[in-house]
């Protein structure tokens, strides 16, 4: 039986045109691109025809304001950590929302350890942050501010352009981690205002341990690592040289099949919304209706647990997520579904659908008479669901 993936905010499959550019990049034997000799200076137009075609794929003007990193969370962690450091002269205060992805947290959590002072925005209930909140915020200590584009547990996308102008009014440095957005959503982080950007080359059918971080010209921002002079001598190390020829090409391709690509999992995502109801009820959606991810959707199911029906849709060879990735083992609701307001037994009940580019209507028709009979399986045994029949 077919294993249909409705996980791919976990993980993308590497397309098959991306995987054939790697192996003739493996074949090739290319040499280290810091090396003088000409197998070097070979690995080094390699490297900088990936860095053009990658900057092309966010609108970033200058080349070299792209530093490849080993990916999402090693970038987040570089421009939260390298701003902090670079600017603890001029204050140790840091902005934030209470959605972030946990390599944002804990990145912060590490910072506010050594002293530095934290405001953690709230968001409404469908999972916007307030570009007034950010404003008010903000003081003459404030160093910082980095609210994620879209979330990676509803898919929501953030105002993230009106706070751009908010930060640059009051010349505070301004990141998001776009690591769920970048290949998927359009990116203009001239159109954005931001100053740094995290994405991963993963996101965008690449190969995974590679990502980027989007750093513009005149922001101080210390490197993460010492050592060599590489990415302009802001991310020392020998680059992952055949997983960035991967992810340039992955760039190229999202760029140019971008309105394709955002078509299709358009018309998933309101095939799985229109035909929901006639498969179960008794559900909350998460998503933003109008400002979220078109490849996204939580669903939080009432009187069962999402693991519990991710477990039962695992056994037919349907594989959906309850939450980040990242965050799997804990037995903690969500602190993103929390946020909006959901109780504990809502929260836990959650499900995160994400589809690509490999997923067809028949996924979905299996995807729904699956979760139909899981859901009415587990509501049988559910004490809550039973207690709820007995008052009514």
């Amino acid at each position: 039986m077919k294993i249909i993936n409705l996980d791919h905010i976990s993980a993308n499959p590497i397309l098959p045109e991306i995987k054939d550019v790697m192996i003739k990049a493996i074949q090739q034997d290319y040499a280290n691109p810091s090396s003088q000799h000409k197998s070097g200076e070979q690995a080094a137009e390699a490297l900088v025809k990936a860095r053009k075609s990658v900057a092309k794929l966010i609108n970033c003007a200058v080349e070299k304001e792209i530093v490849f990193t080993s990916g999402g969370t090693e970038s987040i962690n570089h421009a939260i950590k390298g701003v902090a450091l670079a600017n603890a002269d001029k204050g140790k205060h840091i902005i934030t929302s209470n959605i972030e992805h946990n390599a944002v947290i804990r990145s912060i959590r590490r910072l506010k350890s050594a002293g530095y002072k934290v405001t953690s925005i709230s968001v409404d209930n469908q999972c916007r942050v307030n570009p007034q909140d950010v404003a008010d915020a903000i003081c003459d200590e404030t160093i910082l501010v980095s609210i994620m584009h879209s979330n990676n547990e509803t898919g929501t996308i953030q105002p993230i352009e009106e706070i751009g102008k908010l930060t640059k009014e009051k010349k505070v440095i301004f990141h998001t981690d776009a690591v769920d957005s970048v290949g998927i959503v359009p990116i203009d982080v001239q159109k954005l205002g931001v100053d740094l950007l995290s994405f991963a080359s993963n996101t965008f059918y690449g190969p995974a341990g590679v990502g980027g971080l989007y750093i513009r010209r005149g922001s101080r921002v210390f490197p993460l690592l010492d050592g060599g002079v590489q990415e302009h001598n802001k991310r020392a190390g020998a680059e992952n040289l055949i997983g960035i020829i991967g992810m340039g090409k992955a760039a190229q391709l999202a760029r140019q099949d971008m309105d394709k690509r955002l078509a299709h999992v358009k018309e998933i995502k309101e095939k799985i919304l229109k035909q929901l109801p006639d498969y179960i009820d008794e559900y909350i959606i998460n998503t933003h209706p109008e400002y979220s991810l078109p490849s996204l959707l939580s669903i939080s199911l009432k009187y069962i647990e999402g693991e519990s029906v991710m477990l039962m849709l695992d056994d037919e060879n349907i594989a959906v997520s309850t939450r980040s990735a990242c965050a799997t083992g804990s037995l903690r609701a969500s602190h993103v579904l929390m946020s909006l307001g959901l109780n504990h037994a809502d929260a836990q009940g959650t499900l995160v659908i994400s589809f690509g580019v490999d997923n067809t209507k028949e996924d979905v028709d299996r995807f729904l008479t699956a979760l139909k009979n899981a859901v009415t399986t587990l509501r049988d045994i559910s004490p809550l669901y039973n207690k709820r029949n007995s008052s009514g």
